[in-house]
């Protein structure tokens, strides 16, 4: 099985974008499974659940969340009647939706987990005993697991990984927008990169429009961020798993 992680997706034109390209990719890679991180998708801060059908319909087969999930109130009622897209398990028990799904791809049960990481973020639950937990509830539910670790620090992203490897089969990172140079195969097993990076505009600060950000460092003043302009580019990475390990794990951009 061949799954295609992508980073974080920054705005609607990237929808559009992956509208365009990602079934493309798709058939040219032999993507079985896509798993895309849509906290940003809605002009930067949150999903809408508009949003989240059309980047469903692009070609992703399972929408991940983060720290922003909550920022569009039209998306709670959805999270609770989808399987598709999930929000990190380590939000308190009283928010809308669920941390896992088990999808079936040709006759694969994959468990995907999402996560929030603690450092610089809310006080979020522990994410080792959240994880701890979904996997002892659902053991002999599923064949391949998935997890996002949607974190700031990559100490901690890394701390993750190797608490789960070999027991959590492909692990990737997102949050900062910036790709790692690290991607490959931890020592029990996992496949491992600790940002998958972004789909969005090149031509920004993380996809952002660079004036407001520059302003914002520089005077410390309130400011509205908005997408930026210009050439749009998805980057991610290709996981390649044989039934019982993961072979190889390739960086992707298109």
């Amino acid at each position: 099985m061949r799954i295609l992680a992508l980073g974080d997706v920054v705005g609607s034109r990237t929808i559009d974008y992956l509208q365009d390209t990602l079934w493309r990719i798709r058939q040219k890679e032999g993507v079985d499974l896509v798993i895309a991180n849509g906290e940003n998708a809605t002009e930067i801060r949150g999903l809408s659940a508009g949003d989240a059908k059309a980047l469903l319909d692009t070609g992703v087969d399972v929408i991940t969340l983060g720290n922003h999930t909550y920022g569009m109130r039209d998306l709670y009622p959805f999270l609770e009647e989808t399987t598709n897209v999930i929000r990190p398990a380590n939000y308190p028990p009283e928010a809308p939706g669920s941390g896992y799904t088990i999808v079936r791809i040709d006759g694969w049960r994959v468990l995907c987990i999402n996560v929030n990481g603690r450092v610089y973020l809310d006080a979020f639950a522990s994410p080792f005993d959240t994880v701890d937990r979904i996997l002892e509830r659902e053991k002999g539910n599923y064949d391949l697991s998935v997890m996002d670790v949607h974190a700031e620090a990559t100490s901690e992203k890394l701390a993750l990984a190797h608490y789960f490897d070999g027991r959590i089969d492909v692990m990737f990172g997102t949050h900062t927008h910036v790709p790692t140079a690290d991607e490959g195969i931890l020592p029990k097993g996992s496949g491992y990169v600790t940002d998958l990076g972004m789909c969005g505009p090149v031509n920004g600060i993380l996809g952002t429009a660079k004036e407001p950000v520059i302003e914002r460092f520089r005077t410390l003043m309130p400011v509205r961020f908005a997408v930026a302009d210009g050439e749009i580019r998805a980057q991610g990475v290709l996981f390649e798993w044989d039934g019982s390990r993961v072979k190889s794990v390739k960086r992707l951009a298109f």
